[in-house]
């Protein structure tokens, strides 16, 4: 039976064994399931909001720990439909 790291470690080889074009796409992949992922859970919570709105809601909740984002993004939102 395989470890959690012999598991892990499979996982890494075979990652690094794609070419990076490959990687980036997959990556870009997670990011927009994750993305959606926060969105939906935000519209699940406050209901539908416009899109422009949707928009800068999740990106505050995506890149809100970090002062300078969630003050630039807070600006967007005053800007936003409500």
């Amino acid at each position: 039976m395989e470890t959690q790291q012999m598991l892990e470690a499979r996982f890494r080889a075979r990652q690094d064994s794609l070419p990076v074009c490959l990687r980036i796409g997959r990556a870009g992949t997670m990011f927009a399931w994750a993305r959606s992922l926060v969105s939906r859970e935000i519209v699940a919570r406050e209901g539908p909001l416009p899109e422009s709105r949707l928009k800068w809601e999740t990106a505050l909740r995506l890149y809100g720990a970090d002062a300078e984002s969630r003050a630039l993004i807070r600006r967007m939102l005053d800007d936003a439909s409500p």
